[in-house]
């Protein structure tokens, strides 16, 4: 099978030290008090000060928009961004930080996605998440609506959706949903059977975007070690990644 990437090649030297080269980082939950990232202002900038060290310049935070845990919109997600740019202000801190979300595919995504409410970054792009005990039926329509309407979906995390196989996913990808995959999944953080489906990805060069989905501490130390992963190294070089259209 033809790949993008060699497995089992070792890199003999490292050759990216850092996530400069994508710039953005489109998957956080630095936000303060909203989900279950970060709880404090506090929090957010223990965070947000280890992703300027590895390179990232600009953070696009994405807290959970989900009906029966986190019901946040744009007024919620706005007053916490607000908040952070305040507590950054008072370090003497330079990011460009903006908000969008992390949508839910729960019962009322399709209402927000007909009435033009979901939250999105750079030209139209939406993030969302699926149940991780399966796949909604109606997946495929909704993914083909948002296009219809103009928006540019971005699937998140799929290595972690263990009932979608490749052949899944490159139907997904063919009604037009990209699909980001989290960077910690090379280091094996959750587990051996993600970090497979993750490899699988990148080799077959499915990976449109990568991102920290950066919750606390223990994901920035992931985050950090994950620059030693052979496979990370060669997916930042391979120019497929398409993290700077959200400059």
């Amino acid at each position: 099978m033809f790949s993008f990437f060699k497995k089992k090649e070792k890199i003999s030297a490292i050759t990216v030290t850092n996530y400069a080269p994508i710039t953005v980082d489109m998957h956080s939950h630095v936000l303060p008090g909203i989900d279950d990232g970060a709880q404090t202002p506090a929090d957010s900038i223990i965070l947000i000060k280890k992703m300027l060290e590895l390179g990232i310049t600009k953070i696009i935070a994405t807290p959970h928009i989900m009906a029966d845990y986190y019901k946040n919109n744009a007024e919620t997600i706005n007053a916490s961004l607000a908040i952070l740019r305040e507590a950054l202000a008072t370090e003497n801190m330079t990011i460009d930080i903006a908000a969008a979300a992390e949508h839910y595919f729960d019962e009322t995504f399709e209402t927000l996605i007909n009435n033009g409410q979901l939250m999105t970054m750079g030209q139209k792009y939406v993030l969302f998440e699926l149940p991780f005990i399966g796949a909604p039926p109606n997946l495929l329509p909704q993914i083909k609506r948002m296009r219809d309407l103009g928006y540019k979906p971005i699937l998140a995390h799929p290595e972690r959706y263990t009932y979608l196989k490749l052949d899944d996913l490159k139907g997904i990808k063919n009604y037009g949903c990209k699909l980001q995959l989290n960077t910690i999944s090379l280091t094996g953080y959750y587990g051996k059977q993600v970090k497979k489906a993750a490899e699988e990805l990148a080799e077959n060069g499915m990976v449109d975007f990568i991102s920290s989905d950066m919750h606390h501490l223990r994901h920035a130390d992931a985050l950090e070690k994950a620059l030693q992963v052979p496979m990370v190294q060669q997916l930042i070089d391979s120019k497929l990644l398409q993290n700077n259209v959200l400059l």
